[in-house]
């Protein structure tokens, strides 16, 4: 009886690590997927958060200062952003994609400059869509 305890108290066997260690992969190979999927769509969402904030100070400078601003360091300058937010996808604040257009947004608006604004990434969404056409 005494030598039948100390060879249990030795430890695992093999085959008991190879099954624990098999389903240790399989269950990192489920959530890992799942957890990359999250991360992209908490991207995306910061994404459109960043754009609607961003388009809102374009609107308002517009219609306090009547005309649109020339650059996106207006809207910091002015104060109606403490700074650029970085893009998710590009992890930089320099890649934005201002829409130049000539189209008043307001009657009493004097001056043509950003209407709109996109980010800069060339990459597409969960949607199917470019980011850069948000």
């Amino acid at each position: 009886m005494n030598s039948e305890r100390r060879r249990k108290q030795h430890g695992f066997t093999m085959i008991e690590m190879v099954i624990v260690i098999s389903i240790i992969l399989i269950l990192m190979g489920i959530a890992v997927p799942i957890y990359k999927t999250h991360l992209l769509h908490a991207r995306e969402a910061v994404l459109r958060e960043d754009l609607y904030t961003m388009r809102n100070a374009i609107d308002q400078f517009t219609q306090d200062k009547n005309k649109a601003p020339q650059d996106l360091n207006d809207l910091v300058t002015a104060g109606y952003m403490t700074k650029l937010p970085l893009d998710p996808f590009t992890r930089s604040s320099d890649t934005w994609q201002p829409a130049q257009e000539d189209v008043m947004l307001s009657a009493d608006q004097n001056a043509p400059g950003i209407s709109d604004v996109h980010s800069g990434s060339n990459q597409i969404s969960t949607e199917g869509t470019a980011y850069s056409g948000w």
